[in-house]
């Protein structure tokens, strides 16, 4: 645990480049599963869901990951389009945090991942009715080998229609520093006007929280 303590004039100017840097660090410090994150959801009735996804993506816009899109939190984001994050980094005493709205990114972003993944992980995007109950674990190997048949060894998998991603547009990003005595660093960037915009647009404002 660092025990220098972090100023506002230690952070960049804006969020993306902020996390940038953290993931660089990350990189270094060969964390396991670097790019896991906790995603959270609610239903039409505010009902909330928590699981792990993988981050995907990061632009000036907002944070991306790829989903079946009948899944529970492909389900929830539909009716209720807002969403949170938790990037935990805890061997490193890190965390950040993020809130904002949820757009569903463009097909062509879509096939451009879904393509670049393993054959096997691109077959099992068919076979995984995800998040819909199964008999048992035969029942859903036999569905994964009969449509790795059907499409072939050569050649590529079609991408699903119901297989797609998300981009998360924050409206505010936390950065969190963990520290002796529980006296943590915490640092909020947030949209002034609440509304998701560029990282890098000024309509920032940056402030220390209480820990």
């Amino acid at each position: 645990m660092n025990d220098e303590p972090v100023h506002e004039s230690d952070l960049a100017a804006s969020w993306r480049v902020e996390l940038q840097s953290l993931l660089h660090d990350v990189e270094a410090a060969e964390v396991v599963e670097p790019t896991a994150m906790q995603l959270a959801t609610a239903d039409a009735d505010g009902r909330p869901s928590v699981r792990t996804v993988l981050r995907k993506g990061l632009d000036d816009r907002g944070v991306v990951f790829f989903t079946n899109l009948d899944s529970r939190k492909g389900r929830e984001l539909a009716a209720n389009p807002r969403a949170a994050l938790v990037l935990p980094y805890v061997t490193l005493h890190r965390q950040v945090c993020v809130v904002g709205d949820v757009e569903q990114v463009t097909r062509a972003e879509t096939v451009a991942y879904a393509t670049s993944r393993p054959r096997g992980s691109q077959v099992s995007a068919w076979a995984s009715r995800q998040s819909q109950p199964v008999a048992d674990r035969a029942t859903l190997e036999a569905q994964w080998a009969e449509l790795d048949g059907r499409f072939g060894s050569e050649g590529p998998v079609p991408v699903p229609d119901f297989w797609g991603g998300f981009r998360v547009l924050p409206i505010s990003v936390e950065f969190w520093w963990g520290r002796r005595d529980r006296l943590h660093d915490r640092f909020r960037y947030r949209r002034a006007d609440g509304v998701p915009g560029s990282a890098d647009d000024g309509g920032w404002v940056l402030e220390r929280l209480n820990p």
